[in-house]
């Protein structure tokens, strides 16, 4: 029998049960050795395919995909670096809880350690950051082959789903010849798998409310008037928790990526209040609720730290608290929890407490639009601010790490129709372009906003994958790192050429390789025109930014709500 056919009716069954597990699409870059596991995908049928010629890349865009359709995704190598460039997504994956299903083909064994070309050490090459590691081992044909290989895909799709969900990597080696020449394998009665198309195996995860911790939460929750909700990153839609703070009195600040920073619900501009010292001294709250993630902002992380107890709600259990101040941490559904809150904590009517923060709210926005619209030079919180507030309802909005994600939180206004995505997991600014593309893959209108950095960093994922796209990229062009201008290295006579990194790349040369339109935003009006469908094509939009200014302009932006508020203490 030869070795291709078996392998390709082994890696056909791990195929299929994650298909059966509801498995969103498969990232496959070219190699030889993994041709037993591209062409199981490809046969199938069942499981949208794309080809990406960098793995960095590949795992990137497999990584947009999956946060975007919240189902697991699939990847696919060859062996050697190959799957070491799968690394950095794998990270960010772990980190954010997004389900990645990695396949990287191996040598056998026998060709371990050997200097055979193209043969790493790949078993558990990700060591920790995975939850799950299997070597599938040489494919053979036995009594039992059937069960094994689609208990591991039905395995491995639920370690991926969770919770915690995360990458799992399952190690496939394969001898030569790994291309079928035809013929018929036997692996046993279990080929077929489960009638109905039902995974092998079903694995179920029951998480409840906490139990006395949450009746706890409860007791502390209905007895403190000054408190405050957090709402970071969530992975899914919690509209009670925006229910809870109208309930408690307690005002409500929300990311961009939690999804609830929506008009009459959510403060307009949390960070300029927490980020003020006259503000924040006085109104330093008994009790913060954060659900989720960690807020962006470093005021905002400081307003939960400072607060007399945190308690954090997140599904995993995962210790999100960087200063470590939380008494209490609630593995727990945010909306699950916060709509079990909301019917056994009596409504507290409007409040003091939460009207000063409202009224501040108030004047703090005003004061920052009245700024913002009087500079007609780009500025990076006005683009994050009018392109949030521009797009159309039903819209996904990527932004990169770095400046563009704390932008965004600090100027955007809130608004419904507008999902925000983010890879804040690890915070990297790398594989943002193929990110961009995975998301808009899952089928909504996508765009993106980024620093140049992060656009030249994946610039190969753009090349090769944006003549495929229609997203709209808008870029902040400062020539390099802009927010090392606000940091201590601003200060050191190495600060241009080793931090800041500038270049002299044109982003409408890349754009034109990339087969994409480009779009010179020198205006808000410009960029808004720039943003006006229909594209025929993905499109890059370059707003070209001053840094020196920038820093300026980010200075005036603090004095403005600092003198607003303090006019009407």
């Amino acid at each position: 029998m030869s070795e291709g056919d078996v392998a390709l009716a082994c890696a056909s069954l791990l195929v299929d049960e994650l298909a059966r597990a509801g498995c969103a699409g498969v990232c496959v870059a070219p190699g030889s050795r993994s041709a037993p596991l591209a062409l199981a995908f490809s046969r199938h049928g069942g499981i949208p395919l794309s080809v990406h010629l960098d793995e960095r890349s590949a795992a990137y865009y497999a990584l947009g995909l999956a946060k975007a359709s919240g189902r697991p995704v699939a990847l696919v190598c060859t062996s050697g670096t190959a799957a070491a460039n799968f690394m950095p997504a794998v990270v960010e994956a772990s980190q954010a809880c997004v389900p990645l299903i990695v396949l990287t083909a191996d040598r056998p064994g026998e060709l371990r350690d050997t200097g055979a070309n193209q043969a790493i050490d790949q078993v558990k090459l990700y060591g920790g950051f995975v939850r799950m590691f299997a070597e599938a081992g040489v494919p053979q044909e036995f009594d039992g082959a059937a069960r094994y290989w689609r208990s591991l895909g039905a395995r491995a799709a639920a370690a991926a789903a969770g919770p915690p969900a995360g990458p799992v990597h399952i190690n496939c080696a394969f001898r030569e010849p790994l291309v079928p020449a035809g013929e018929t394998v036997d692996l046993g009665p279990d080929s077929e798998g489960r009638a109905n198309g039902a995974p092998w195996e079903r694995v179920g995860v029951a998480l409840g409310l906490a139990g006395d911790e949450g009746a706890a939460l409860a007791a502390l929750a209905a007895r403190t008037d000054r408190g405050v909700i957090l709402a970071g990153g969530l992975a899914a839609s919690a509209p009670s928790v925006a229910k809870l703070a109208g309930i408690l009195g307690w005002p409500l600040i929300a990311d961009p990526m939690s999804g609830l920073r929506k008009p009459a619900s959510t403060l307009s501009a949390p960070w300029a209040l927490c980020a003020d010292e006259g503000f924040a001294a006085v109104h330093r709250p008994d009790v913060v609720v954060q659900f989720g993630e960690a807020p962006v902002a470093r005021a905002t992380q400081a307003l939960a730290a400072g607060a007399r107890e945190l308690v954090v709600v997140d599904p995993d259990g995962r210790h999100l608290d960087p200063a470590r101040h939380a008494s209490l941490t609630l593995r727990s559904d945010p909306e699950s929890l916060a709509s079990l809150l909301c019917r056994v904590i009596e409504p507290r009517g409007e409040s003091e407490w939460d009207g000063s923060w409202t009224r501040a709210d108030l004047i703090a926005r005003i004061a920052i639009d009245d700024l913002l619209d009087s500079w007609e030079e780009p500025f990076e919180g006005r683009v994050a601010r009018d392109l949030s507030g521009a797009l159309p309802d039903g819209a996904t909005l990527v932004v990169s790490s770095s400046m563009p994600v704390r932008d965004l939180d600090a100027y955007m206004e809130p608004r419904t129709g507008l999902r925000v995505l983010a890879n804040r997991g690890a915070s990297g600014i790398d594989g943002f372009v193929s990110t961009v593309l995975g998301v808009e893959a899952a089928g909504a209108p996508t765009y993106a906003l980024c620093g140049d950095l992060s656009l030249l960093h994946d610039a190969s994922g753009l090349v090769w994958g944006a003549r495929r796209s229609r997203a709209v990229f808008v870029v902040i062009n400062n020539g390099g790192g802009g927010i090392f201008d606000l940091l201590p290295q601003s200060d050191l006579p190495e600060h241009e050429a080793l931090f800041v990194a500038p270049h002299e790349i044109s982003l409408a040369s890349l754009a034109e390789a990339a087969g994409m339109e480009h779009v010179l935003a020198a205006s808000p009006h410009e960029l808004l025109s720039a943003l006006d469908p229909p594209l025929r094509r993905a499109r890059l939009v370059e707003v070209p930014v001053d840094r020196a200014l920038a820093v300026a302009r980010r200075r005036a932006v603090r004095e403005a709500v600092a003198a607003a508020l303090a006019a009407q203490a």
